[in-house]
């Protein structure tokens, strides 16, 4: 039997290309059973006509299902459902529908749910002003060379590499860039037995939390600060002080004498992109000589010192192993990428490493071994040498725009990075802000979620230009300051 040709269609919601969308539709037909095995499929050219697209896309698409055993090719009479097809096994049910008879509240024994998170929409890219923070612009990253880096970490001489369970170890090449090329730039010197690859900065923060604190310890972080670390510490259990940050960063004075670790984000203040002077960063090193405490640094957006030059890292001006360092790809490759790297003195990385083992093994080889070829190959600097240049122009149109309007900037003495902190008039909150631009088509981030106490964050809101092009910046700008105008 022919499968009628109004069976097949393309399903506008997938988003693949062409060809997968080919794949996708006769597989899920075989697999649900709509296709049986030995029905007919229509010629390449049929299908093509049918669908609106090239034969060849057809052609192809049929070569991968025959590969995969889909369907089978016979001679000059066409193509046919396979009949060793894939199938999806079937289970019936004997007992009904299941209820869920479980006393959750009393099962649960530790609860991880209700942690004060910064919330992104799923659909942010649909908004035609997003001044949202931390994604990735398409129109920047390169595409090309990623895709390149990718097929070579599956070809056949690097599959053992990426394919292999590397246990407790990192990816070879990964951590040789790191040591030679990314942490000198820092002023980092660092053996390999020195650093350890994580699934992003927020999991290097959640490891170095787990095995520094404990009950009995006092962490000390930024308020404003990063949320992700604030739900770290609570996790870890640990005693939190939260200390303000002003113009130069973390207030020094604040710290209290029972200081065990020290939480900060020298480059880029998350979130008033604060960069911390070089004097009180050699004074926080004193400091934690004098009073026997560790420091975790965050350095956060240093890529993106396009205004001045970077300073040196806190970990490069340690003379006695008190900083463990944390870097990341996420922020300047893709936030899906989910990839960073912590460097701490050899114990350190030996429980860190045990950790990981125990949670995750270790980050995905395919992808280290991608990230260590984009890297070697000078892709990630032309990158980041694209973004800067980029962000330079939004940030001054952006600016300009502010001015214009007359908005009023809470951060300050910034090298670069990728956002503005913002503050309301006094009588505006800016959750309510929040979502008056949002029904015109912006979106900006409130910023109760960095506070300790969020009430302390009702009038601040940040705004960045990461994923907007510079065009559109104007008209979002005004469609802020209308509103504060209007609330």
């Amino acid at each position: 039997m022919s499968i009628p040709i109004d069976t097949f269609f393309l399903d506008p919601k997938f988003e693949g290309t062409l060809q997968q969308k080919i794949q996708r539709m006769i597989s899920e037909g075989v697999l649900s059973g709509r296709f049986i095995p030995g029905a007919k499929l229509p010629s390449s050219r049929k299908l093509a006509t049918h669908l609106g697209i090239s034969r060849i896309t057809v052609t192809l698409a049929y070569s991968e299902l025959v590969s995969d055993d889909y369907l089978i090719a016979k001679g000059r009479s066409g193509y046919y459902v396979s009949p060793t097809a894939p199938q999806r096994t079937r289970f019936e049910s004997f007992a009904g529908e299941a209820s869920d008879s479980v006393d959750w509240s009393r099962a649960i024994a530790q609860r991880y749910s209700g942690q004060v998170l910064v919330e992104k929409p799923v659909d942010w890219r649909s908004y035609p002003y997003p001044f949202i923070y931390g994604q990735a612009d398409e129109k920047i990253f390169d595409h090309s060379n990623w895709r390149q880096c990718a097929l070579q970490a599956l070809g056949k001489r690097e599959f053992e590499a990426v394919t292999a369970d590397s246990y407790e170890r990192d990816d070879a090449e990964l951590i040789k860039y790191i040591a030679l090329n990314t942490l000198p730039r820092r002023g980092i010197q660092a053996k390999p037995e020195q650093i350890l690859i994580t699934m992003g900065g927020q999991n290097a923060l959640w490891m170095a939390a787990q095995v520094l604190l404990n009950q009995r310890r006092t962490a000390v972080m930024e308020n404003p600060g990063y949320p992700g670390l604030r739900a770290a510490l609570n996790l870890a259990r640990c005693n939190v002080v939260n200390v303000p940050v002003d113009h130069s960063g973390m207030c020094l004075d604040s710290l209290p004498a029972e200081t065990d670790v020290v939480f900060t984000t020298p480059s880029h203040h998350c979130p008033t992109s604060v960069t911390m002077p070089l004097e009180r960063r050699q004074e926080l090193l004193e400091m934690a000589g004098r009073h026997d405490f560790l420091i975790v640094e965050d350095d956060y957006e240093f890529e993106m010192s396009f205004l001045h030059p970077p300073a040196p890292a806190l970990k490069s001006l340690d003379e006695e192993g008190r900083v463990i360092y944390v870097g990341s790809f996420s922020k300047s490759l893709f936030p899906g990428l989910r990839l960073g790297y912590i460097v701490g003195s050899e114990t350190f990385i030996r429980e860190a490493r045990a950790l990981r083992m125990v949670v995750v093994r270790h980050p995905p080889g395919h992808l280290q071994r991608t990230v260590a070829n984009f890297l070697s190959l000078g892709h990630f600097d032309a990158l980041v040498a694209r973004m800067g240049q980029t962000y330079r122009r939004r940030r001054e149109v952006m600016q300009e725009a502010i001015d214009r309007r007359g908005l009023q900037i809470a951060g300050a003495d910034v090298s670069g990075g990728s956002s503005f902190w913002m503050q309301t008039p006094e009588s505006t909150d800016a959750r309510a802000l929040t979502m008056a631009v949002r029904e015109r088509g912006a979106l900006i981030e409130p910023g109760h979620f960095f506070f300790a106490n969020p009430q302390d964050g009702n009038r601040y809101y940040r705004i960045a230009y990461s994923s907007i092009d510079s065009a559109r910046i104007p008209a979002g700008i005004d469609i802020i300051a209308d509103a504060i105008e209007r609330l």
